[in-house]
């Protein structure tokens, strides 16, 4: 990033805000702008945030949900239901589904997927800590709730077969999102692949 025109503080913001996601060094330099002259509206405010994050965020021990609080609120919620559990491969993915509202489970957050090529294997993640949370007698479903890609759908694969015999047995049941054509979507701009995907799971009208 070539320097500007300020001192090594502005230098050094504007740095730290080019590592987050999204943002480029041009868009570092406008946010940093921005922040500077905000400084008592936007600014002491966010330093404040930033630094209360720092001091009472923690990882949930039992989802691996971050939150303030340890259990998070996710976990401790007694109106959740603890006969499913919705397995997300980042926190991101866990905010994702709770935004659209769509189940009122308990999470497992494994913090990532299988990648041999990136060096991660099952030892990486919290997958032994979700096959222990599976076994538990009130759980009756394990949603596998990872992204269609080839890591992720590798990383599914892997933990039905860790969970083969608690399914031969209708212990049980391992379910996976649907994927196909998302709701608004059009045929025509869709891939081959999640055209296919769609045809293959496909459901009665």
């Amino acid at each position: 990033m070539p320097p500007i025109a300020a001192g090594p503080e502005i230098e050094r913001l504007i740095q730290l805000l080019a590592r987050l996601p999204g943002l480029g060094p041009r868009s570092a330099r406008r946010a940093a702008l921005f922040l500077i002259k905000k400084r008592e509206l936007i600014m002491a405010p966010l330093a404040a945030a930033l630094q209360t994050a720092i001091e009472k965020i923690e990882v949930c021990r039992i989802c691996g949900n971050i939150d303030t609080q340890n259990p998070c609120t996710v976990c401790t919620d007694p109106k959740r239901d603890g006969a499913a559990l919705v397995v997300v491969a980042d926190v991101a993915d866990l905010w994702a589904l709770e935004r659209a509202h769509a189940i009122n489970a308990r999470y497992h957050v494994l913090g990532g997927t299988l990648s041999p090529l990136d060096g991660i294997g099952p030892d990486d993640l919290s997958i032994d800590a979700l096959i222990k949370r599976a076994s538990a007698p009130e759980v009756t479903e394990v949603i596998l709730a990872l992204s269609a890609t080839v890591d992720g759908q590798s990383t599914a694969h892997y933990i039905t077969d860790l969970l083969h015999e608690a399914q031969e047995k209708g212990q049980l049941k391992v379910t996976r999102l649907a994927h196909g054509v998302p709701v608004g979507g059009e045929l025509d701009y869709l891939d081959e692949g999640t055209l296919a995907a769609a045809i293959r799971s496909r459901t009665p009208f």
